[in-house]
């Protein structure tokens, strides 16, 4: 695992905001992440993206907070966080991953409508933090693996974004690209 202070950060931010229901901060926490992720190529950290990126989508749907599973599922992924939290600090990695892969487990386990929409929500997160770490330069077929989709999927979601034609640097003007294409083909 790469940067485990950022990650140990970010986690404790991500537990604070559900707990104060400030929702909107736990997306950006999780796109804090995409950059390291789409560096290193590391597993933790786009997991760490993905799920926390779902919590954010999850959380912020105040009618499923109605379900008479939510309390449960909603103790279970503040503990499953706590204990992610306290293995990161005491650098177990191996109890990291498994107390953080609860909270997906504690999801797959909801039944009903807040399955389907909870299912729903983890693979559009795949395919989102697939998009941000290819728009970094990684090969649509390497962050398709990387994220566990299809790169129809990514090429779908990225044509519609317009992720393909976005630079992080600044984009050159139509005039300097043609003078830039002469120069190369001749």
């Amino acid at each position: 695992m790469h940067e485990i202070d950022n990650i140990l950060r970010i986690l404790e931010e991500t537990k604070i905001a559900i707990e104060t229901a400030n929702y909107s901060k736990i997306k950006n926490l999780s796109n804090q992440t995409i950059n390291t992720a789409s560096l290193t190529q590391d597993p933790d950290n786009i997991n760490v993206a993905v799920i926390v990126y779902s919590l954010n989508k999850i959380f912020e749907r105040e009618n499923y907070k109605n379900y008479p599973e939510w309390k449960k599922l909603s103790k279970t992924i503040i503990s499953s966080l706590e204990d992610s939290i306290e293995d990161l600090e005491k650098n177990n990695l191996n109890d990291f991953r498994k107390d953080f892969e609860n909270i997906r487990v504690c999801l797959k386990k909801i039944s009903g409508k807040l399955k389907e929409y909870i299912q729903e929500v983890f693979r559009k997160a795949q395919i989102n933090k697939a998009s941000r770490i290819y728009e970094h330069g990684i090969s649509m077929e390497q962050t398709a693996k990387l994220l566990g989709i299809t790169m129809f999927e990514l090429a779908d979601y990225a044509g519609k974004t317009g992720i393909a034609d976005v630079s992080e640097s600044k984009t050159l003007d139509a005039k300097s690209r043609i003078k830039l294409a002469e120069e190369i083909f001749g």
